[in-house]
């Protein structure tokens, strides 16, 4: 998220990082109270959530129930009359919010993957009143002054390492979330959040809807240049419409969405340019069409309302405020980082740009090279250049072939073994389920991966869980869950992955793992609760392994005949493997430091959301022919999930992800035992419980180094 990425609401003991987090509610009901499945302990196997149980009406009444028993927890911590201790304040607090956490966590992971208008209306509803309840909390006086007490008594206090760590970030967390306002700015602080709230959800639910609303229905004379698979599934896309309408204009007909997909196989392929142009700006112009799904005005109020509320907090503006909490620590360390990295990226996409239109010119015509041309001309130049052909690719990367390539990773690395289950209900027929064991059989968690488009899904990709590892009160195993957006199968073909799924796969496969392998005392600083920019370290290093000739052989396999991938097309990829790494780095650098300009702000007023977007691009000097991997209305990262002022993190793993890999590539075995053994002790199964730049030297022996990222990327 990417992503991958989603926002859990921040109350005073959250995780610092959920992927891509959202928040999913239903009507009241009149069932009888012990009938809500949230009410009791779940006798599911692996204490999954009973998906099988679970109606809609259960969500409103235990998201009551749940607020008024995490009231009464608070309340009981502040009326104790003993000495504040870290048994009866921070454990207290560990253990309070229980049937809230355990609603959400169905919730939020249901919302993103298969909503509906009913959730969708709920969500609007109870949104801000979730918020209400959580700033009750974190600006409580009373309970934030027994947290301060023990704070500035912790070098007294008999703590291990990891309680140190939950106290002080207790104490952050409060003081972050406005513990030490008063009076009228404490008041407006609270109608911050709320209002944020509300425009974030509406946000999301406007950009959903676009996504949806737009299509192209092709006739059969309009497919020229595509393959049979994506003929095959733009077919299957117009029979589902169709069945599910009844709208004759999709009987016999060719739909084409701006799902990722769907669009990226129709840029690429296409030789209707006309077409290309068409698709490309659905995509590009979504929340920007004046209509009633418009994000421009909401996205402008959201900038305004977090200077407003940094500024309340005492930081000149939102990215001080986020930042501060981060390795990066200032804007000044992140715009220096993307200026290092901005020159030779877009050199290079310059470069690839003249490759390109030279061979315009070559095919003999006349027009300049637009931004939906990009994919269809890097193709033929890839093909030209390195004899590789994205469709011959594929076929070697069913969704099951790469989905054991994660798994061999795994097992290759740290012994680890999946086995899937056919027997548990799981919130929609697409979800799959294994049980996850380490090597020496013991019961490690559960993992879920839910991989295929529909249009309840929003789009990108990203993990969550619906159970947290915790060894408190009883050894917690975590139930983890992958979200992506893959093709499904077709009526002649099972879903094929482009080499740039297959990364993704590896991507959230290794927050995954993160959120596996963690082996912390407390909840809340168990697996992902790192910060923001070491949190896509453990996704991106795995990314590495996809591509290694030795794992590639073992799952990279022909769909038809069984072929293992050959030497000769593993070198074409290892060889065509920087191409297009200037309209890779500069599309996203782009898109960081758009989010960096929108959240250094100091000015309350309000702005032209285009204006502002198009002075961003021309200080950077983007190029006309490269667009900005998310604009303004639809950069769902930074508008409705935790990415604000965080985009770049991505740019700041990859320092980190590419001097680690380059740790086991040095060794001569890229499965170390003995780095792999350290990879998993000090970053994989600590957590949020030490500094990231200590665990990483812990792992490492050094620090990071961005020569190995430069190389990787071919901007050296």
């Amino acid at each position: 998220m990417k992503n991958f990425q989603v926002e859990i609401i921040n109350k005073f003991k959250c995780k610092s990082f959920i992927i891509f987090l959202y928040i999913l509610m239903s009507g009241f009901s009149n069932i009888e109270a012990m009938e809500n499945p949230f009410y009791k302990d779940y006798t599911t196997k692996f204490e999954i959530p009973p998906f099988g149980e679970i109606d809609e009406s259960h969500f409103m009444p235990a998201f009551i129930k749940g607020m008024e028993e995490h009231n009464a927890e608070i309340k009981s911590i502040i009326e104790n009359s003993n000495k504040p201790s870290f048994e009866n304040v921070i454990i207290a607090m560990e253990r309070s919010g229980s049937l809230l956490d355990k609603v959400s966590s169905v919730f939020f992971n249901l919302s993103g993957s298969t909503t509906n208008p009913k959730i969708q209306e709920i969500e609007k509803d109870i949104s801000p009143k979730l918020s209400e309840h959580f700033d009750s909390i974190s600006l409580n006086p009373d309970i934030f002054q027994k947290v301060k007490i023990l704070w500035e008594d912790i070098d007294n206090l008999d703590l291990s390492k990891e309680e140190k760590k939950i106290l002080e970030e207790s104490y952050k967390r409060f003081v972050r979330n406005g513990a030490l306002l008063e009076g009228s700015k404490k008041e407006r602080y609270a109608e911050i959040n709320q209002e944020v709230t509300k425009l974030s959800v509406q946000f999301s639910q406007n950009l959903l809807a676009e996504t949806n609303d737009f299509e192209i229905i092709l006739e059969e004379g309009d497919l020229a240049g595509l393959p049979d698979d994506i003929i095959n599934l733009a077919q299957q896309e117009a029979e589902n419409k169709f069945k599910k309408t009844e709208d004759d204009k999709y009987k016999g007909k060719f739909v084409f969405t701006p799902q990722r997909s769907s669009m990226y196989p129709f840029l690429t392929y296409s030789t209707r340019r006309d077409l290309r142009e068409k698709l490309y700006n659905g995509y590009i112009l979504r929340g920007d069409n004046n209509n009633e799904y418009d994000n421009k005005d909401i996205t402008s109020k959201i900038a305004s309302l977090r200077v407003e509320k940094a500024n309340i907090l005492g930081f000149d503006t939102h990215a001080h405020y986020v930042l501060d909490n981060t390795m990066a620590k200032t804007p000044e360390a992140v715009y220096g980082l993307l200026n290092q990295l901005w020159t030779p990226a877009l050199n290079r996409a310059k470069n690839e740009l003249k490759e390109m239109q030279d061979l315009v010119e070559e095919e003999g015509q006349n027009f300049k090279i637009a931004s939906w041309d990009w994919w269809h001309y890097s193709e033929k130049v890839r093909k030209e250049k390195y004899d590789l052909d994205e469709e011959e690719i594929k076929n070697y990367f069913t969704l099951d072939n790469t989905i054991d390539g994660i798994f061999k990773t795994a097992n290759k690395l740290f012994g680890l073994t999946f086995e899937e289950k056919f027997d548990i209900d799981l919130y929609h027929p697409d979800a799959r389920v294994w049980e996850v064991k380490d090597k020496d059989g013991s019961h490690i968690g559960i993992y879920i991966g839910d991989y295929y488009t529909r249009s309840s899904k929003r789009g990108g990709a990203w993990m969550s869980s619906f159970k947290d590892q915790s060894n408190f009160d009883g050894k917690e195993r975590p139930v983890i869950v992958n979200v992506c957006n893959f093709p499904p199968p077709s009526k002649n073909k099972p879903s094929l992955l482009s080499f740039e799924h297959v990364t993704t796969l590896f991507h959230e496969f290794g927050h995954g793992l993160h959120g596996l392998l963690t082996n912390t005392q407390y909840k809340s600083l168990s697996g992902t609760a790192v910060s923001r920019d070491f949190v896509e370290f453990p996704s991106q290093v795995l990314e590495h392994w996809a591509s290694e000739p030795e794992l590639l052989k073992s799952y990279a396999k022909h769909y038809e005949t069984g072929e293992v991938i050959s030497d000769e097309l593993i070198s074409k990829m290892q060889k065509a493997s920087k191409f297009n790494q200037g309209f890779a780095n500069t599309e996203y650098l782009a898109a960081s430091y758009l989010d960096m300009d929108w959240h250094t702000l100091k000015t309350t007023d309000l702005q032209d959301t285009n204006a502002f977007e198009k002075k961003s691009i021309e200080n950077i000097g983007l190029i006309d022919e490269i667009i900005s991997r998310y604009r303004t209305t639809y950069f769902q990262h930074i508008f409705t999930h935790s990415y604000s002022a965080g985009y770049y993190s991505y740019i700041w793993a990859a320092v980190l992800d590419s001097d680690a890999f380059a740790a086991f590539k040095e060794s001569g075995d890229v499965f170390n035992q003995d780095l792999a053994s350290k990879y998993r002790k000090y970053i994989l199964e600590k957590g949020g419980t030490e500094d990231p730049m200590h665990l990483y030297r812990e792992f490492k022996g050094d620090d990071p180094d961005i020569a190995a990222l430069l190389e990787d990327r071919g901007l050296n």
